[in-house]
């Protein structure tokens, strides 16, 4: 998917309307972003009088280095959509607005560090910090409990090694290890199943403990993960597969397009 994007072209060429076209798409996907490294646009349209009537066969984007909300990066991106009905008045102005709703095929690429990097992020940290429940007050004596220095290792069939610590008021931090493998719940939440608690880096006198702060931290990481907190205003983003390949984590799936985000 992420071949054959640059310079493409109709079988007519690439009139005025697809350039036009083209640079107001680039310009308002770039927008999307709060940083990248590049970003290819490409209009397939033919034969391309369709486009003065606001009908374009598809829209391909591919891009890499793409940070969302100023802290979370995408290593690559790509997507293609379905055939979109646009308002070309709109493309005058530099803008692209849609008549009707369309869909997009979508491939997202995170690398081991990205994960990493996302942990320290602040929308994550918040649901990370000062945590209180019944299962933890009975560890920390009632205090709120956070976890912090979350390290990811991705592992072959989707699986990964997790380490982090708690900070409980008595023990200071303690340690935790375990393993997961992940899994899509309702094409929207990333689920760490079969989680097992790796007992062999642990001190043993804090193993009990860190078992039980890491059953603790695998409820925290199942209710955490939702597209849905990070959708794009007027795009419904969805899973239908993930796989590990070597220190990259790659997300297949789809996207709704109700409008073009205009901002950010």
């Amino acid at each position: 998917m992420f071949g054959g994007f640059t310079g493409s072209k109709t079988p007519t060429g690439t009139d005025w309307g697809e350039q036009m076209l083209n640079t107001v798409a680039s310009k308002t996907i770039r927008h999307l972003f709060t940083q990248s490294e590049s970003v290819e646009v490409s209009v397939r349209c033919y034969p391309s009088s369709k486009l003065l009537q606001g009908s374009i066969d598809s829209l391909k984007m591919s891009g890499r280095g793409l940070v969302i909300r100023q802290q979370f990066r995408t290593e690559e991106m790509s997507f293609e959509t379905d055939a979109i009905s646009l308002d070309f008045s709109s493309v005058l102005k530099g803008q692209m607005n849609i008549k009707q709703p369309t869909q997009a095929i979508a491939q997202v690429v995170l690398t081991e560090e990205d994960i990493n990097k996302s942990f320290k992020a602040e929308l994550v940290r918040k649901q990370l910090e000062n945590i209180t429940s019944p299962a933890l007050s009975e560890l920390s004596g009632g205090e709120p409990i956070s976890f912090t220095d979350v390290q990811v290792t991705l592992q072959p069939n989707n699986q990964l090694r997790l380490f982090a610590k708690a900070n409980l008021p008595e023990q200071g931090l303690v340690p935790i290890s375990m393993k997961s493998t992940l899994a899509v719940e309702r094409r929207r939440r990333i689920l760490f199943q079969n989680s097992q608690f790796e007992p062999e880096d642990i001190p043993e006198s804090l193993r009990e403990i860190s078992q039980k702060l890491a059953t603790a931290l695998d409820e925290i990481l199942n209710n955490m993960v939702d597209l849905d907190r990070f959708n794009l205003d007027g795009v419904t983003l969805r899973i239908n597969r993930l796989e590990t390949h070597g220190k990259k984590l790659i997300f297949s799936g789809y996207a709704q397009i109700e409008r073009v985000p205009n901002t950010p």
